[in-house]
């Protein structure tokens, strides 16, 4: 699996000019399953994303995470995070893991997170989405198992 962590003060995911999924502070995390993954990866993802120790301490360094702050996550299907850009100007996505598969981890994904005590918010798993976000810091951190 692959995620793109970004800690934020905001975000919000529209589909249809409605609101399917919004937080405050914590962290957006874009999400791809590849190719190989499987019922193992999502509860090791999530320890990953909840203990990520990128928010600040009392001190200005990144030393909490989002357990200890008690932050949301805002967790977004994102296939492309598969691209292949080795050959050429256009990506392959072929790396990906097929939709039904990648669908069930995501979803496998968003629950192991909320089952640790994190409040969670989603995109719609192959939607076309709007997300805004107010990136803190900027912090952006590329996680893969």
């Amino acid at each position: 699996m692959r995620a793109l962590v970004q800690r934020v003060s905001e975000a919000t995911v529209h589909v249809d000019d409605a609101i399917v999924g919004q937080i405050g502070s914590g962290l957006l995390v874009l999400v791809c399953a590849m190719q190989g993954d499987d019922e193992s990866k999502p509860a090791l993802m999530a320890a990953k994303i909840a203990k990520l120790r990128i928010f600040r301490d009392e001190d200005g360094r990144m030393n909490r995470s989002l357990l200890d702050t008690g932050g949301a996550a805002l967790i977004v299907s994102q296939f492309t995070l598969a691209a292949d850009t080795s050959r050429g100007n256009r990506p392959g996505f072929s790396t990906a893991a097929a939709p039904d598969l990648g669908e069930l981890l995501f979803d496998q994904t968003v629950q192991a997170v909320s089952a640790l005590g994190i409040r969670t918010a989603t995109g719609r798993f192959g939607a076309n989405m709007k997300v805004s976000l107010v990136n803190d810091g900027p912090v952006t951190i590329p996680l893969e198992l």
